[in-house]
């Protein structure tokens, strides 16, 4: 995985890493290519000890709604699909993988992450609204002149229209920004296939009050970001 420089998503970084009073607000936007190189193909190759590439791999239902994809609509046959019928490949899930891996590099090592940490989200417009009702809840007006300027900058990297859309939501026991102090988080892929590239939307809210001291992994974050 390469991460790939854009301007706009630097900008906009910027505007999502702020202070609102009573929290910290961290959050940022990359752009990643899935083209594997060096390091990513000797991981690879031991990931798939594990399976092959095209084998799927069980899902969790997404958080952003009461029901997962493949469970809004019935199967041809008329049966329900069941409670962890959203599956990817391997392939995909290591993409996943990876991208968590170069992107909170060095801090963390997500090798070991499963499948069952990740969903596969209902829609483009579920994550829109939950990513939008969670920002203007915590910066308000800010977000408000924020929001177009950012939905533009994702779809012009990535083409909203023809992607996957996962998110990954570990346990407490697992979740590196399970800290103390953390109101609410989340971490969105926007998977590409045709352009073999991932977009990832992290982004976490952090209480002023009772944040950790020494600096937890969020705020070592924050001091790399600046």
């Amino acid at each position: 995985m390469k991460l790939l420089e854009n301007s706009s998503f630097e900008a906009i970084n910027s505007q999502l890493t702020v202070e609102t009073g009573d929290a910290h607000i961290i959050g940022r936007i990359e752009s990643y290519s899935c083209k594997m190189a060096g390091d990513d193909k000797h991981m690879f190759k031991q990931f798939c000890q594990e399976g092959q590439p095209h084998v799927l791999e069980a899902l969790s239902p997404p958080q952003t709604s009461g029901l997962s994809p493949s469970r809004l609509s019935k199967s041809q046959g008329g049966e329900d699909e069941g409670p962890l019928s959203d599956k990817c490949s391997r392939k995909t899930l290591f993409y996943l993988i990876a991208t968590l891996n170069e992107s909170f590099r060095p801090d963390y090592d997500f090798s070991a992450a499963r499948s069952h940490e990740f969903s596969r989200e209902p829609s483009l417009s579920w994550v829109v609204n939950a990513v939008n009702c969670s920002l203007f809840s915590a910066v308000r007006e800010d977000f408000r002149a924020l929001k177009p300027q950012l939905w533009n900058a994702v779809d012009e990297e990535i083409c909203l229209a023809e992607c996957d859309i996962y998110s990954y939501n570990p346990d407490l026991d697992s979740d590196p920004f399970g800290e103390d102090g953390s109101l609410w988080s989340f971490n969105y892929f926007f998977y590409n296939k045709r352009l073999k590239r991932i977009v990832f939307f992290s982004c976490r809210s952090i209480s002023l009050r009772t944040a950790t001291h020494p600096p937890g992994p969020a705020a070592r974050l924050v001091a790399r970001l600046h």
